[in-house]
């Protein structure tokens, strides 16, 4: 993916989660590592909605600002998930966050340091998997990125690496290869939250069932 596009994959993601309320107001950021190190971020305080592909932010593979508006609070949080994601999904290279609803409400209900969802729907398990619940710091706080990055680490070595986690009250941060892939996690995720708050508490899926879905699609849960 070149600069010009995922410049535009930015802004045509965080158009269209903006358009279909997954975010709100100035909520959530999106960025995109290039092939040089560097980085892609949503400006802070930006509408996810109207975002210019050449007021992105623009980092180097350090932090440091290069270009465009000043970047997002929540960058380190992003570097730190792609350093670690990295190493069981070679191809991760951009991290989406939203304040998406469903999620949120459930995290107000959950235990923080418990996973956030079951094993509810076949989809859920194949195309998002395991979503940990990050326990509560201010957006943009250093140790919210150790404690992602320390989650990260810890599931993957344990040979079940995830593409999402929850930060309590605050929402859903995914990763993936691209904005399109990363966005269908997201959505995929939020529509499970959604499913499970009308749903009231339901069994999982059986073992043997998630098995099925082991061997046949490759899942991880």
């Amino acid at each position: 993916m070149t600069e010009s596009q995922a410049r535009e994959a930015i802004c045509r993601a965080g158009r269209s989660l903006f358009e279909r309320g997954y975010v709100h107001a100035t909520a959530g950021n999106i960025s995109v590592r290039l092939d040089d190190g560097s980085w892609l971020i949503t400006p802070t305080d930006a509408s996810l909605g109207f975002l210019e592909p050449q007021a992105l932010a623009r980092v180097d593979a350090e932090g440091n600002h290069l270009a465009g508006d000043r970047p997002s609070k929540t960058l380190a949080l992003h570097r730190r998930i792609v350093q670690e994601a990295a190493r069981f999904d070679a191809g991760t290279r951009c991290v989406l966050h939203t304040h998406s609803t469903h999620c949120v409400a459930l995290s107000l209900q959950g235990q923080a340091g418990d996973e956030l969802l079951p094993p509810l729907t076949p989809y859920f398990v194949m195309k998002v998997g395991r979503v940990p619940h990050v326990p509560y710091g201010r957006p943009g706080a250093p140790e919210v990125a150790a404690a992602v990055g320390e989650t990260i680490a810890r599931y993957g070595q344990a040979g079940r690496p995830i593409r999402a986690v929850m930060l309590e009250r605050l929402g859903p941060v995914v990763w993936h290869d691209s904005p399109a892939t990363a966005m269908a996690v997201l959505e995929e995720l939020e529509e499970t939250a959604r499913l499970r708050l009308l749903a009231g508490e339901q069994a999982p899926l059986p073992e043997a069932a998630i098995a099925e879905l082991r061997q046949v699609f490759g899942a991880r849960w």
